[in-house]
């Protein structure tokens, strides 16, 4: 028989919380000559400010990096990292995803753990937003992710054109930006499902509501922005300088 677990056990334990960051892409809309999370930025890299940001949020297990099999790079720009890194990233964000959460269960998480997925690009995240998250989602059924409300008006262009085909009524849309927490186990499941269906999946909260489950939505920041496309980079680090 197998003995029940006793009070020291890790099932006792409340559930820890680990963070993932898909660093395996390209960067393709940035203009840039290499992947633009190796953008030096205000000082660092791109991915390094992200990184450091992590770092400030002490309730965080450990910080797990996914990286594209060939990067030969990451341990040279960010010698002084102290999580773990995987060069099993995959060709879409979502395959990384899904390599990391392998990963992260591989070295001892649980699926009842939490994992925060983060974009790498999205280097102007702050601790205290990342700790907002977790306090809005610890105790949630689903998980949720740090978004803002949509202030400005919407258009639609018509299809294969640059005019408008339609205004898109604003009044309780989100821009979703991450981290985004949910159940390591419900987000493999999640990912698994769209894999198998031959869906697009672009970033985890929808894998999530193909399930039929309702993340919540968090108020970000609006300097939360991803790092995507060439003028983006001087805005990033006129904002990081200011800080």
């Amino acid at each position: 028989m197998t003995p029940l677990p006793t009070p020291t056990d890790r099932a006792f334990d409340e559930p820890r919380l680990y963070a993932l960051v898909p660093c395996a892409g390209v960067g393709e809309r940035a203009g840039t000559a290499g992947p633009k999370q190796y953008e030096t930025l205000a000082g660092s890299t791109v991915v390094g400010h992200t990184l450091g940001a992590l770092a400030q949020v002490s309730r965080l297990h450990q910080v797990l990096v996914m990286l594209s099999p060939t990067d030969a790079r990451f341990e040279s720009l960010l010698p002084g990292f102290a999580g773990w890194v995987d060069r099993r990233g995959g060709a879409t964000r979502a395959a990384t995803v899904a390599a990391g959460l392998d990963v992260l269960l591989e070295r001892g998480a649980r699926v009842t753990d939490w994992v925060l997925v983060h974009d790498a690009a999205r280097c102007l995240i702050r601790g205290e937003a990342v700790d907002a998250l977790i306090d809005a989602c610890l105790h949630d059924a689903v998980g949720g992710l740090l978004a803002l409300p949509v202030a400005d008006t919407l258009k639609r262009a018509a299809p294969g054109t640059d005019r408008v085909g339609a205004t898109v009524e604003r009044m309780q849309m989100w821009q979703a930006q991450t981290p985004q927490m949910f159940r390591i186990g419900m987000l493999q499941g999640a990912l698994a499902s769209a894999a198998a269906l031959g869906a697009s999946v672009t970033d985890e909260a929808s894998a999530i509501e193909a399930l039929g489950h309702t993340p919540r939505l968090v108020r970000g920041d609006l300097e939360n922005l991803k790092v995507t496309f060439p003028p983006d980079f001087a805005l990033a680090a006129r904002l990081l300088r200011s800080r």
